[in-house]
């Protein structure tokens, strides 16, 4: 049995991975944890350590068999962010600071209107950068050559 897609896609999510949220529905109701996966195809996230099910695994060739249990998602109507100032669920709106860059603030009754930063597991890459030039990539010679002249249009 598998999860259908859902009939209408969050477009634009609030909701990130590495948030800290309150659950405000089902079985583990008033719990708070952290977002470790986001299925946007399903408009689900999963919390870790939350809303606990038991899987039965047929064992097959190089794994076991039996009764695991598994973090099953949840919808995110049923989660919302937990305002870093009060600890209460809040509603998420965005805001554009002076300097024009987009921060999320926590808004809604009871909310403190204060910034909600950005997850700092967001911030580190699953697969790093390579630091070493490798057999494809373009010389630096070659990338800071100049070869198009503004004064002139030729190049």
């Amino acid at each position: 049995m598998g999860w259908k897609a859902a009939q209408k896609l969050i477009h634009h999510w609030k909701i990130l991975r590495g948030d800290n949220v309150m659950i405000i529905r089902g079985k583990d109701r008033g719990e708070t944890g952290t977002i470790k996966r986001v299925i946007r195809s399903q408009n689900r996230v999963i919390v870790e350590g939350k809303n606990l099910v038991k899987k039965h695994i047929k064992q097959g060739q190089g794994h076991e068999g039996g009764i695991f249990t598994v973090e099953a998602p949840l919808h995110v109507s049923n989660v919302q962010i937990v305002d870093p100032v009060t600890n209460q669920p809040c509603k998420v709106g965005i805001r554009y600071q002076e300097d024009g860059s987009k921060v999320r603030v926590s808004r809604g009754i009871g909310a403190s209107g204060s910034i909600i930063p950005r997850p700092e597991l967001l911030k580190i890459r699953a697969t790093p950068r390579p630091t070493i030039a490798g057999p494809k990539d373009t010389p630096m010679e070659l990338v800071l050559e100049k070869t198009f002249d503004a004064k002139t249009g030729k190049g």
